[in-house]
């Protein structure tokens, strides 16, 4: 999408905006909809309202609804204070755990030198 911003008589600038919807994986856009899905059900198993889910976050209703669609657009932020409200405490600080990072281990185990060896201490000269 892009659009014309206009300057002057003869002028016009484009301003060419990429839409994070278009260049999202497939898979991304399907789980970003399921975790929305999911917010959803939550909180009508909790018997709550969508205002009162919004207002316990402190953002708009709308803010809230666009999660509960997993519109890639909203905050990490909002995700995780909805997750909080809903009573799933904090999934998100064990969701990429270094020592559960079985890839980083593999490259970190990969990246060790073969041997080591001592650096040889400088003498001062007098």
């Amino acid at each position: 999408m892009n659009k014309v911003l206009y300057i002057g008589p003869y002028k016009a600038i484009r301003l060419y905006v990429w839409s994070l919807i278009n260049v999202l994986p497939p898979a991304v856009k399907r789980s970003l909809t399921k975790f929305g899905s999911d917010l959803a059900t939550a909180r009508r198993k909790r018997g709550l309202t969508i205002l009162a889910v919004a207002e316990r976050m402190g953002v708009a209703k709308n803010t809230y609804l666009r999660a509960e669609k997993g519109d890639p657009k909203v905050g990490l932020g909002v995700y995780a204070m909805a997750l909080f409200v809903l009573g799933f405490g904090d999934p998100l600080g064990a969701l990429i755990d270094v020592s559960r990072d079985d890839t980083g281990l593999l490259l970190d185990e990969e990246r060790l030198p073969k041997r080591v060896r001592m650096k040889k201490a400088r003498v001062p000269q007098s």
